[in-house]
């Protein structure tokens, strides 16, 4: 079986971590002059790597094997958060990097093709899993056109900017793809609390990202009862304890549900709220308990309507994201790994973040594996992970990898 090298392994990845470096952490928004300039890095790195590698016409990375088809498909993303940490996204593109090398480099599966994968814009910059959505075949025109950054740059200017608007699209190609593995950090801290060292992705959880806007009276803080209040504020946060208890009856122990934002209009001292807004997220692996919860939030508020001092209307501030399940085929393959590598540090669990492998997984067979976040965090500076786990990681997705190019090469 081929073996990873680790010393080049972690020298890829420390040295990625220095295009944008900020502190502990790393700041490298898409498309940006210092994510263009790792992206050329990044490409020159596959290139010696004996891929051939490219800069597609949105900033995708693709670092194609000189070997014929039935290829395996490894990839991340590694633009960042704001305040971003700098193995998010990193680490899986540079497992797929490392992963082509060890392969080639020995004798068994030096005849296999893998293709390796920076997404650009993960993190939504200007436009949410840009890359990848763009490779199997939706329709990004309309983000090219529109989409803006914080600073109000639009997309297609930016592209203009990195000398990429004229430059073609990376796609799937049906007949080559046969599967898809992305690793990443797990982002939060059941591995650790576990004591486990690998995680291996059932599924990527659903999302619901909804609005309820409560209607009162503006009215004086000093002159109006209590009793004749129509406290738009006061009945946003009375829902908020009766929402808790409701959904605490419908969750299992993955299930999350966070109160983003709220704001309340006018926002003064001596008036009391006539408008207040509470901004929601909540997911969870299972459609079923989804729907639930969105059941469940219809029927509390109509019942706040029925009491009749604030009344509630709920809109989803973006569309439903429905749950998507890996392929269990080839999370047998990483399980079989981590079980010769990591025999009883592994376990299989759900992601709870969102990854380009949902957008990929309605097109190829795919699977993902998680190694720990030191402390549970991510998306954050002190984002980190032990190089211990790093290296481990990156044996188990290394030997997974070799069998699933194996069997798809027949």
């Amino acid at each position: 079986m081929p073996k990873i090298n680790p010393r080049r392994l972690l020298n890829d990845l420390k040295h990625l971590r220095t295009f944008g470096a900020t502190g502990p952490g790393v700041v490298r928004l898409s498309l940006s002059p210092v994510d263009m300039d790792a992206r050329r890095w990044l490409a020159g790195r596959m290139n010696d790597a004996g891929l051939s590698a490219t800069i597609d016409g949105v900033g995708t990375v693709f670092g194609r094997s000189r070997n014929a088809g039935p290829a395996l498909l490894i990839g991340s993303h590694t633009d960042t958060q704001p305040t971003g940490g700098w193995l998010d996204g990193a680490l899986g593109v540079v497992y797929g990097l490392e992963i082509a090398r060890a392969l080639a480099e020995c004798e068994e599966t030096r005849h296999v093709a893998v293709d390796v994968a920076s997404w650009i814009d993960e993190e939504g910059t200007f436009s949410g899993f840009l890359g990848s959505r763009s490779f199997v075949g939706e329709n990004v025109d309309e983000a090219v056109r529109g989409a803006r950054n914080r600073e109000g740059v639009l997309l297609g200017d930016a592209l203009k900017q990195a000398g990429l608007a004229d430059t073609p699209r990376v796609h799937i190609d049906t007949a080559r793809h046969k599967a898809y593995l992305e690793p990443h950090i797990e982002q939060g801290g059941r591995l650790e609390a576990h004591g486990k060292s690998i995680g291996v992705v059932t599924t990527i959880v659903g999302i619901r990202e909804l609005n309820l806007h409560f209607t009162g009276q503006r009215n004086h803080a000093g002159t109006t009862p209590m009793s004749i209040r129509r406290d738009a504020g006061a009945a946003l946060v009375a829902f908020i304890a009766r929402m808790n208890e409701g959904f605490r009856q419908l969750a299992d122990a993955d299930t999350v549900w966070t109160v983003g934002r709220i704001e309340l209009d006018p926002g003064s001292f001596s008036v009391v709220p006539g408008a207040a807004d509470l901004y929601l997220q909540f997911r969870d692996a299972s459609a079923s308990r989804l729907h639930a919860m969105e059941t469940a939030l219809i029927a509390l508020i109509r019942d706040f309507n029925d009491e009749g001092q604030a009344s509630v209307a709920m809109t989803h501030s973006e569309p439903p994201e429905e749950p998507v399940m890996m392929d269990t085929a080839l999370q047998t393959h990483l399980v079989d790994a981590a079980e010769a590598l990591a025999p009883g540090q592994w376990e299989r669990m759900p992601s709870g973040a969102s990854h380009d492998a949902q957008v990929i997984a309605h097109h190829l067979p795919a699977c993902m594996l998680f190694v720990p976040s030191i402390g549970g965090v991510s998306h954050d500076f002190i984002e980190d992970t032990a190089e211990a786990h790093i290296v481990l990681g990156c044996e188990v997705a290394a030997r997974a990898a070799a069998a699933i190019a194996l069997e798809i090469s027949g």
